[in-house]
């Protein structure tokens, strides 16, 4: 890919002129000046329908947005993407896991899909032998619970699939552990049963040290339970490191691959999906990949101004670094998508938190954002007040199906009112004179009134993108978390980042593992002040 520096093109010198004027722009006003302001700026892509016209954008922002994408070349930098070239070029690796949900061999990375399907086709017949009793545990009973066992991308998108799949899942009940915490570990084991679970290890190395230590306590503690003899029907792994797993007693034919092609929290569609695959069937999970698929498609073909994940970049893009605001909010309106903030927060975070561009300089430019939100309706009794009233710009995302689950349509019209009443607020906001009015017949006196009335009065012009889509389905999750792996791209590239490696986390990791050397002598020197008295107080407190 070019690196090229987004504030040295003409399109970001001619975005901050427009900005002068443009952050001028009233909501309110701009809908009551042009009745089709909804129509212009609305984007569809069959089930999904985001509505970008209630944020602080007209069509000439989008225009100017749209020739910095150009002048970035983001229409090369996709085709370096979906071809496998090398553009995490830190790691020396391609970027592919979109590779992982198509089947069409006539790619330039027909390898790498062909790779891809061989595992998919494995890990499929594990998961229906599981399921219809072929495959069953040691004491011949079929499995009744997973256990899952990974932390970073090999959990948090198991995590969240599965908590979003809930209507499509069959009769295995799936447990996570992630946390080295050994609370953690020990809660999950008071709720199964050990004679009837089956344990996926998830670790690319076979040697993170979270992922480790759990699997090693889970193994021991089975160990007592059943019998040393039974671990190699009750656990299985996905790993790279096949000798490692075989070392643990895994059988070799029950390790999964995973590929270096493949970033940890972009792997959720590989085999690192094992434990969603068991909970909710092949069948779905190839739905899950077949909408993700869809995005794809949209993604490469569609024009940069009805580009569904590129227009949503480019409002990112417009915020952060014209607007300056530093975060945005996820909010989405279904309790089945709870989990989808927290796996945003390492998609998003941990992909374009970089300080160091592409030729490595540091950047002078705002890049990345922080990413937090949790499900509607529960959230407008916790953060909407900062939302509405408070003094950061936070642009939101509100995402919401317009077919419920279940034949509840009390309880669903009352959500999508407050799903669509919420945006519609953000924006118009309440006047001194609407708080006014409302107090008209309250039996308040003047002096009452007019001391409330500040306090009542919402500025609104608080800028939100809807996207509502028709069904939560496999096909329309998969589509939904392949639209942000794209925006998370498009953002990326503009910003002149590689946003596909993670040395950040690194060197906590070797910290921590130079501090378990000190614990384990009980050695409180050698660091700074305040870690060495920190120690100290560990120490007492562990006699």
């Amino acid at each position: 890919m070019k690196n090229i520096n987004p504030t040295s093109t003409t399109a970001w010198q001619e975005l901050l002129d427009h900005y002068k004027t443009a952050k001028s722009l009233n909501l309110k006003e701009a809908f009551q000046n042009n009745k089709n302001r909804a129509e212009e700026l609305t984007l569809t892509d069959g089930d999904f329908h985001v509505d970008l016209s209630k944020n602080l954008i007209t069509k000439e922002t989008q225009g100017k947005l749209v020739d910095l994408a150009n002048e970035c070349r983001l229409s090369d930098a996709i085709d370096s993407y979906f071809g496998g070239e090398k553009i995490n070029a830190t790691e020396n690796r391609a970027v592919l896991h979109t590779a992982l949900r198509t089947n069409n061999t006539d790619s330039p990375v027909a390898g790498n899909i062909s790779a891809a399907i061989a595992s998919k086709e494995k890990m499929f017949a594990f998961v229906d032998a599981v399921n219809n009793g072929t495959i069953t545990a040691a004491n011949g009973q079929k499995f009744n619970t997973v256990v899952n066992i990974g932390i970073g991308g090999s959990d948090l998108g198991p995590v969240m699939i599965y908590e979003a799949m809930q209507a499509y899942k069959n009769d295995l009940t799936l447990h996570f552990v992630s946390n080295v915490e050994g609370d953690h570990v020990e809660e999950v084991l008071k709720k199964i049963n050990p004679e009837t679970t089956l344990f996926v290890i998830v670790s690319k190395s076979f040697g993170t040290q979270e992922t480790l230590t759990n699997s090693t306590t889970i193994r021991n503690w089975f160990k007592e339970k059943v019998n040393p003899e039974a671990v190699a029907q009750h656990f299985i792994a996905v790993s790279s490191n096949i000798q490692r797993a075989v070392d643990f007693g895994i059988q070799e034919e029950n390790i999964f691959p995973m590929f270096d092609w493949v970033g940890g929290r972009f792997s959720l569609w590989s085999t690192v999906g094992m434990s969603v695959a068991l909970s909710i069937g092949s069948k779905n999970f190839q739905g899950f990949l077949d909408g993700a698929q869809e995005m794809d498609t949209h993604f490469k073909n569609s024009s940069f101004d009805k580009n569904i994940p590129v227009q949503l970049a480019l409002l990112t893009i417009w915020y952060n670094n014209f607007y300056k605001a530093q975060s945005e909010a996820v909010i989405p309106y279904t309790q089945y998508l709870h989990r989808l903030p927290a796996y945003l927060q390492q998609a998003i975070m941990e992909s374009n938190g970089k300080s160091v561009d592409r030729n490595g300089d540091r950047v002078t430019y705002e890049t990345g954002n922080v990413v937090w939100g949790e499900p509607g309706t529960n959230s407008q009794h916790a953060f909407f007040q900062l939302i509405h009233q408070g003094t950061k710009l936070i642009p939101a995302q509100f995402i919401a199906f317009a077919k419920a689950k279940y034949n509840q349509p009390d309880h669903h019209n009352k959500l999508m009112a407050n799903f669509f009443a919420q945006t519609e607020a953000l924006m118009n906001g309440k006047t001194k004179e609407e708080a006014l009015k409302d107090h008209k017949d309250s039996g308040k006196t003047v002096s009452e009134i007019e001391h409330l009335v500040p306090f009542q009065v919402f500025e609104g012009n608080k800028p939100t993108t809807t996207i509502l889509i028709d069904e939560l389905t496999p096909q329309s999750l998969g589509k939904l978390v392949a639209m942000y792996e794209h925006k998370i791209f498009t953002e990326g590239v503009i910003w002149n980042i590689y946003s596909y490696d993670q040395w950040g986390v690194q060197l906590g990791k070797v910290l921590a593992d130079a501090i378990l050397t000190d614990i384990e002598s009980s050695k409180s020197d050698g660091h700074d002040s305040s870690t060495n008295a920190l120690l100290k107080r560990f120490y007492s407190r562990n006699k």
